[in-house]
C-alpha cells in the first residue's frame, strides 16, 4: 500500500513553524533561567545546603541558641588584608572559611548581626581603625606588608523597635585580634564567645574562696596575685568567706576554690549544691602549697601540713586524689638556682605543648605551663563520671610521698636517686564530666535539696595551687621607668581561659572543637605509605651494608686498627679499593631507591592530574557527542 506524502508546499512551513517555536521556547527559558539566577541571590541568601562531610558550614545548636538569643544589635567588622596576602593562598582560603561562617551567622540573626568586610590597606583610616579595635597585625605579607586578619565586634544601642539607634556610639567593643589557622577547630567557639560577651550588659561575677593570700594584703602593700589581677579586668571578682557561707549566689558564674583547708560543713554543702544546680566550679588542691604559711607543731617536731583536699566531695564524684603524693617528672624538670648553683628539680615542672590537651579550647593555644610539687587525679573504680585531661605528665614520671620532696628541699638531686618511672601519664588538671551525686544525703529533708545534677555537668580539677603564684610564670621588668610583669609561661592564660570558658552559657560550653576545612588526600597518603614500606626494607639492608663497609675501611686504613703507615701491602690496597667501590655503589643504590620512591609518588600525582584534567572532561565531552550523534540520527529517520 502506497504511503501518502504531503506536498513540499505544506512541509516547509510546518518545519519552519516548529523551528521557530523551538527557538522561541529556548529564548523564553533563557530569560526565565537568568532571572531565577539573579533573583535567587537575594531570595535564597539564607538558604544554603552544607554538603561537606563534617558539616563544617552548619552552625552547632549552641551557636544557634546564642544567635537567636541576641537582645541588642551587633556590628561585626572582618578586617582582612587582601593585597598583603596575595602570595599566601592558605591564609586566603581560611579567610573564605571565616567569612562563610560569619555570613551564616548574619543570615541566621534576622538582622541583629550586621557584617562588614574591610581591607585595611597600609596608611589608611581602615588600618588605623583595625589597630584601634584591638587587632594584632602579623608580619610576612607581600613586600613586607603587615597582615590584618581579625574580627572587631561592637554592641550597639537599640531603639524602641529593636533596631540599632542612628548614630549611637557602641556600648561595648571586643575583638578577635587574629584568626590563627591553627585554631580552626575552635573557630565557631571563638566567634560564638565574642557574640555572647557582646550581648552581656555587665561583667560576669566570679567567686573566690581561698586559704592563700591571692588577694594580697593592702595593709602590707602587697598586691593581688597577677592571675587574679587579670581576672579582675574581665570579671567582677567577689571574695567569699567560707565561715559564713550558707549558699552560693545565683549570680556567681564561676566559683574558684583555691587550696581548701578545714572548710565548715555548711560551706561544703553550699558548694555541693552549687555544683548540682549546674554551677561552674574550679578546684585547686595541692599536696604542698609553697605559699601556705601554716606553721607546724614545734613540740612534736612534725613538719607543717601544706596540703589541701576535698575528700567528701571527691568521694561523691568518683575522684581519687592523694594529698600526700607528689609527681616527679625528670623529663620536664625545671632548672632552678639553689645556693648559687643551677640544679634540676624534678618536682618543679615545665610542661610543654606535648603535655597539654590541644583538642580542648582552654589549652589549645598554650605552649608552656609551670607547676611545682603537683599532685594527680584519677577515677575511682565505681565512678560514673569521666575525666578529660588538660595537663598531664610524660611517661617518665614517678609519684612519691610529699614528705620526701620536703626533705630534699635543700638538695633536689636526692629525688633522682633510685628514680623508677611508673610509665603513666599522671593527670595534673582535667575536666570532670557526668552526673554528680550529693555528698550530703543526710540533708535530703532540707528545702531545695538536690540529690543529683543533670547529665553533662562538669567540674574543673587542678592538682596544684603554685601555678597561680607569680614566681612560676611572671617576672618584673622595668620599661620607661614603669615596672611591668613579663610572662615567661602561660599559667595566667590557662586560668583566664578556664574562667572565660566556664563563665559562658551552657550553649557556649556546648560548642566544641570541630574538624578543619583542610582535608588530607587519604588515598595519596595510603599509596605513599605502601611505597614507603615497599622500599624501607631495601634501604635498611643497604644502610647496614654501608655501615659495615665503612667500618672495614677504617680498619684497613694505615695508622688505624693496629696498622702502621707504610706497612700496607698490595692485597690490602686492592681490598681497600674494592670496599671504596662498594661504598660508592651502595650510595648510588640508596639514591636510586629514593629516586624510585619519588618517581612513584610523582607518577601518582601525574595520574591524578590526567584523570582530573584530561580524562574526566574528555569522558563528559564524549558522552555529550554520543548523545548528540544519536539524537541527530533519530531526527534524520523521522519523516
Amino acid at each position: 500500500m502506497a504511503r501518502l506524502r504531503l506536498p513540499s508546499v505544506f512541509t516547509t512551513p510546518l518545519r519552519w513553524n516548529r523551528r521557530a517555536t523551538l527557538y522561541a521556547a529556548l529564548a523564553v527559558l533563557t530569560v526565565v533561567f537568568v532571572s531565577l539566577i539573579v533573583s535567587s541571590g537575594h531570595w535564597l541568601r539564607a538558604r544554603r545546603i552544607d554538603l561537606t562531610a563534617d558539616r563544617l558550614y552548619t552552625l552547632s545548636p549552641g551557636t544557634v541558641q546564642i544567635v537567636d538569643g541576641l537582645q541588642r544589635p551587633i556590628r561585626l567588622t572582618l578586617y582582612f588584608s587582601e593585597h598583603a596576602t596575595r602570595d599566601l593562598p592558605k591564609l586566603r582560603s581560611y579567610e573564605q572559611r571565616v567569612r562563610d561562617m560569619l555570613q551564616e551567622i548574619a543570615a541566621r540573626s534576622h538582622g541583629h548581626v550586621q557584617l562588614a568586610v574591610v581591607d585595611p590597606v597600609p596608611y589608611s583610616d581602615d588600618e588605623a581603625s583595625a589597630e584601634g579595635a584591638g587587632l594584632t597585625p602579623a608580619s610576612g605579607g607581600s613586600n613586607g606588608e603587615r597582615v590584618f586578619f581579625g574580627l572587631a565586634g561592637s554592641a550597639l544601642s537599640a531603639s524602641a523597635d529593636g533596631e540599632a539607634a542612628e548614630g549611637a556610639a557602641p556600648e561595648r567593643t571586643l575583638a578577635i585580634p587574629f584568626f590563627d589557622p591553627s585554631r580552626e577547630p575552635f573557630l565557631e567557639y571563638d566567634i560564638a564567645k565574642l557574640l555572647y560577651e557582646l550581648n552581656q550588659s555587665s561583667k560576669p561575677h566570679i567567686g573566690v574562696i581561698s586559704s592563700l593570700p591571692v588577694e594580697g594584703n593592702p595593709v602590707l602593700g602587697e598586691q593581688p596575685w597577677v592571675a587574679l589581677q587579670q581576672l579582675a579586668q574581665l570579671f567582677e571578682v567577689k571574695t567569699i568567706d567560707p565561715d559564713r557561707l550558707k549558699q552560693v549566689g545565683a549570680d556567681i558564674r564561676v566559683l574558684l576554690l583555691i587550696h581548701p583547708k578545714h572548710l565548715p560543713a555548711d560551706a561544703l554543702y553550699a558548694i555541693d549544691q552549687y555544683v548540682l544546680r549546674g554551677g561552674h566550679l574550679v578546684v585547686f588542691v595541692d599536696p604542698d602549697a609553697e605559699l601556705d604559711d601554716s606553721p607546724g607543731d614545734p613540740a612534736s617536731g612534725t613538719l607543717p601540713d601544706h596540703s589541701s583536699d576535698l575528700p567528701r566531695l571527691f568521694a561523691a564524684w568518683g575522684v581519687r586524689y592523694d594529698p600526700h603524693e607528689v609527681v616527679l617528672d625528670r623529663a620536664h624538670a625545671l632548672t632552678i638556682e639553689l645556693n648559687g648553683n643551677n640544679v634540676s628539680h624534678p618536682a618543679m615542672l615545665g610542661l610543654d605543648a606535648q603535655q597539654l590537651n590541644h583538642a580542648d579550647v582552654v589549652t589549645a593555644s598554650l605552649q608552656r605551663i609551670d607547676l611545682s610539687t603537683a599532685g594527680h587525679f584519677d577515677l575511682a573504680p565505681n565512678a560514673t563520671t569521666r575525666l578529660v585531661p588538660l595537663l598531664q605528665s610524660s611517661f617518665d614520671a614517678e609519684a612519691v610521698p610529699a614528705v620526701r620532696v620536703l626533705q630534699a628541699s635543700d638538695n633536689p638531686a636526692l629525688l633522682l636517686q633510685d628514680y623508677k618511672p611508673d610509665n603513666t601519664n599522671y593527670v595534673f588538671a582535667a575536666r570532670l564530666r557526668g552526673s554528680f551525686r550529693s555528698a550530703f544525703p543526710e540533708r535530703a529533708n532540707l528545702p531545695g535539696h538536690l540529690a543529683q545534677s543533670a547529665a553533662g555537668d562538669e567540674v574543673i580539677l587542678v592538682a596544684d595551687t603554685d601555678l597561680l603564684s607569680d614566681r612560676l610564670w611572671v617576672e618584673p621588668q622595668t620599661i620607661l621607668g614603669q615596672t611591668m610583669m613579663r610572662p615567661f609561661a602561660n599559667n595566667g592564660e590557662f586560668v583566664g581561659n578556664l574562667v572565660d570558658n566556664l563563665s559562658g552559657s551552657s550553649a557556649l560550653l556546648s560548642v566544641r572543637g570541630r574538624s578543619t576545612s583542610q582535608r588530607p588526600f587519604t588515598r595519596v597518603e595510603a599509596l605513599r605509605n605502601v611505597a614507603d614500606q615497599k622500599f624501607l626494607q631495601k634501604e635498611q639492608e643497604l644502610e647496614r651494608e654501608l655501615a659495615e663497609t665503612r667500618q672495614r675501611l677504617e680498619e684497613l686504613q694505615p695508622g688505624k686498627g693496629g696498622g702502621h703507615a707504610g706497612s700496607i701491602g698490595t692485597e690490602q690496597r686492592r681490598e681497600i679499593e674494592q670496599f671504596r667501590q662498594r661504598q660508592l655503589a651502595i650510595n648510588k643504590e640508596l639514591r636510586d631507591v629514593q629516586h624510585q620512591l619519588n618517581a612513584e609518588i610523582d607518577a601518582l600525582g601525574l595520574r591524578l592530574k590526567v584523570i582530573n584534567i584530561v580524562l574526566v572532561p574528555a569522558l563528559v565531552a564524549l558522552l555529550g557527542l554520543l548523545y548528540g550523534w544519536r539524537r541527530t540520527r533519530r531526527n534524520r529517520r523521522r519523516p
